[in-house]
């Protein structure tokens, strides 16, 4: 796929969103689609960069609650307690160590799971309006992926962490979770121009030049401290409330619905803000 004057990348669109009410989706399934495509364009030498979004009201809402997480996953992870965090962290990391670069084009919702993604890609740029946080450490546990001390620093990740708030996309970009922040209607006009900049750049070039960055946070700990977060994600899971809640979960929309309101209804955010607004 091609975009842009006479300059190859790959946009990644159609599956991101994740639709919590119904609980149909199969998230193993997607994720072997979108890591075959994330392959499949880093391989490709006509392809420069990739472009990951959501095709609908949002960039990704998170994962399915209502989903048994432990069935299709879409490659092993070593078992024990904190094997989900692992899994996932491991596929966040395959964006991490791909070749070519990818950005995140982030409108919407950015919730949970969508905002580890999101941090996971080279470039992220967001629509000023666009909502990130990580809510289910209210109930639930810290993110499997604990990127916020290491893009937004000590005091952000910390309100972020203690109150599961979330942050607008002007603030995201503000406190370097993103790139930059512009209206939603110039949001896909910015991506594709940065792209196409990319895409300037011989690829033997730019794959040194984003390793050079990612080696540089690496000898400062990043990989390694996300990868110890997974084993706190998994202490978290082992708490009586974060269990007493997990365990009113059914395999049904309707309950995924109704313990998302429980969760914030007190805070008047997410979806309780979408319902009395």
């Amino acid at each position: 796929m091609h975009g842009g004057k006479n300059y190859p990348f790959h946009k990644v669109a159609g599956t991101l969103d994740v639709e919590l009410a119904d609980g149909t989706g199969d998230e193993g399934a997607e994720e072997r689609l979108h890591a075959a495509e994330r392959r499949e364009a880093d391989a490709d030498p006509a392809v420069k960069v990739s472009i990951m979004r959501g095709a609908g009201p949002c960039f990704s809402s998170g994962y399915d609650l209502s989903a048994d997480n432990s069935v299709g996953q879409p490659f092993y992870s070593a078992g024990g307690p904190g094997q989900w965090a692992r899994h996932v962290v491991e596929s966040w990391f395959t964006i991490w160590d791909l070749a070519k670069p990818v950005i995140a084009q982030v409108h919407g919702y950015c919730l949970a799971g969508g905002s580890e993604l999101a941090a996971c890609c080279d470039l992220v740029y967001v629509a000023e309006d666009a909502r990130i946080g990580y809510p289910p450490t209210r109930l639930m546990s810290p993110p499997d992926n604990q990127f916020h001390p290491w893009l937004m620093g000590l005091r952000t990740a910390m309100e972020m962490f203690l109150t599961g708030d979330a942050i607008s996309g002007t603030e995201a970009a503000a406190k370097g979770f993103a790139n930059r922040a512009v209206p939603a209607a110039e949001l896909e006009r910015t991506v594709l121009g940065v792209a196409e900049r990319v895409a300037l750049v011989p690829t033997e070039l730019t794959q040194i030049n984003k390793r050079a960055v990612h080696r540089a946070m690496e000898i400062m700990g990043l990989r390694a401290a996300i990868r110890a977060g997974t084993e706190l994600q998994a202490l978290a899971f082992s708490t009586a409330a974060s269990q007493a809640y997990r365990a009113q979960f059914k395999r049904d929309g309707g309950s995924v619905r109704d313990l998302l309101s429980q969760r914030d209804a007190a805070f008047g955010d997410y979806r309780e803000r979408d319902r009395t607004s």
